[in-house]
């Protein structure tokens, strides 16, 4: 019989441990079922979940690692089980749910078990030859090194510290080898693609067993058929009702900031950094601006540039500030291709599909070229007024050399990056969003580019743009940032009115 097949039966046996439904017999959801029979598949060394909080699967881990202790289907002698997460405290409600659905084994199973709470959290199985041992293990890395696990446990990876948890990782991976072991790692998403949980994810490996339940991104909190996407245990009365979370959607979307934020990244599974003091806009703030009615390209239009280098993206914002109108466009030289960026930037093809959606472009070989670039530009906008070009000083004398060669006339304005410029146009920005004022076409380039957008203060709470992560590409927002700001001095600045000749 096969591993999946016996560890189905056992879980099935066993009753529910705690909650509104505790005695109960577990019954396993297809979600559940089949991430057992992936999990336990001879060909599987390491098995992902990614799924919604209040889903279970904690406690489904505990289940697979109290079969794997007893030897319902692994026989191996001196069996080694090892429950790690990014604390001590954490990895005990691991164990607690071992403990916990040890009392629905048989007497004889029980009396064979052992329960160490000092100096460490351990459960012996003194039965089958004894030796056998589930252990909590620190969030330090060395402590895992030397040790021969048959089943480790990563229990919420997306949400370990970077270095001492990709450290714990990896002394735990390299340790399975020894006894051809199995990992389990569970967690709702890391805040973001480039995180190794992420990686796990998205990257096609051998021996790697994947699921993810996560919804498409933009969608509304509160749309109750993705809701149920990263939810999938409220249909078979697993973890949090429908109506619960519906009501939590509704409470976040009022809330707003980061109730909403942490909403989406528990509740709806979404890749979204649970930071939100210090981004520029959070998801659901720049997702108010995106309309399917946009207004008319009417009056003067501001550009924004960004210039960048052979890495970065340089990007162009447009924004009429007399209707609110922005759109943006990104380009990127040719080398590397956009599918090979992707997977260097951690975003994988995203940048493709920007591509195919119009909203980002290739132009040059190593860099791009600035003044043939720029040239493209103002062909996007052919026939309009333009009120200003709006650029970062750090760059002014390669871009003024550009805007000559391509016999650019219009004005030309330099603003700086830092404290003193930067902290009043993410202020103007900001507001122009929060009032209304910016109403673009869905992007998935904005909505990459925002994303990753944090600020920075100083101790005055003066604002700078900044990445989130090195990898990050936020230069259309950067200039988008450049073209609302100026757009909304240009608004504000009183009209002149023209005296009447006088007569004396």
């Amino acid at each position: 019989m096969k591993a999946a097949t016996k560890a189905t039966r056992f879980l099935e046996k066993l009753h529910i441990p705690e909650g509104p439904r505790a005695g109960q017999k577990l019954r396993l959801a297809p979600f559940q079922k089949q991430f057992v029979t992936g999990a336990l598949d001879t060909a599987t060394n390491i098995a992902c979940l990614s799924i919604g909080r209040g889903n279970a699967k904690t406690a489904l881990s505990a289940g697979v690692a109290l079969g794997s202790l007893i030897g319902e289907w692994d026989r191996q002698p001196n069996r080694e089980i090892l429950l790690a997460a990014r604390t001590r405290d954490q990895a005990r409600v691991a164990w607690n749910f071992v403990a916990g659905l040890s009392h629905s084994l048989p007497e004889e199973t029980q009396r064979a078990l052992i329960f160490r709470r000092a100096p460490r959290l351990e459960i012996e199985f003194d039965g089958d030859g004894g030796g056998h041992v589930v252990r909590v293990i620190s969030a330090d890395g060395k402590s895992a090194l030397g040790s021969a696990p048959t089943l480790a446990l990563l229990d919420e990876r997306g949400h370990w510290a970077r270095d001492k948890g990709d450290e714990l990782e990896h002394a735990l991976l390299s340790g399975l080898g020894k006894r051809g072991g199995k990992a389990l790692i569970i967690s709702t998403s890391a805040p973001d693609d480039a995180h190794p949980f992420s990686k796990w994810l998205d990257e096609e490996q051998e021996g790697v067993y994947r699921q993810e339940h996560r919804p498409a991104p933009g969608l509304p909190a509160d749309d109750v058929e993705s809701l149920l996407i990263p939810n999938p245990g409220a249909q078979h009365g697993i973890g949090s009702s429908l109506e619960w979370l519906e009501a939590q959607a509704r409470r976040a979307i009022k809330r707003g900031g980061s109730a909403l934020t942490s909403f989406r990244l528990y509740n709806r599974n979404e890749r979204v950094s649970g930071e939100t003091r210090d981004l520029l806009l959070t998801v659901d703030e720049w997702l108010s601006c995106e309309t399917a009615d946009l207004p008319p390209r009417s009056g003067p239009v501001v550009i924004g540039i960004d210039l960048g280098g052979s890495a970065s993206m340089t990007a162009a914002g447009f924004y009429w500030p007399e209707t609110g109108r922005l759109e943006c466009q990104g380009t990127f030289p040719c080398k590397p291709s956009l599918l090979d960026r992707g997977a260097s930037d951690g975003v994988g093809n995203r940048y493709a599909l920007m591509e195919d959606r119009g909203e980002l472009s290739t132009l040059g070989e190593q860099t791009v070229p600035v003044a043939a670039w720029l040239a493209s530009v103002m062909r996007h906008i052919d026939g309009e007024h333009v009120a200003a070009l709006v650029a970062d000083r750090y760059k002014q004398s390669e871009l003024g050399e550009a805007i000559d060669r391509a016999g650019i006339r219009a004005p030309i304005i330099w603003r700086g990056q830092g404290f003193r410029d930067g902290g009043e146009d993410c202020e103007r920005f900001r507001r122009a969003c929060f009032d209304g004022k910016v109403k673009a076409a869905p992007s998935l380039l904005l909505r990459s580019a925002f994303a990753d957008a944090v600020t920075l203060r100083d101790p005055a709470n003066n604002l700078k743009l900044a990445k989130a992560r090195s990898n990050g590409r936020i230069d259309a927002a950067a200039a988008t940032v450049l073209a609302v700001a100026e757009g909304a001095r240009i608004m504000g600045r009183p009209v002149r009115q023209a005296r009447a000749p006088t007569w004396v």
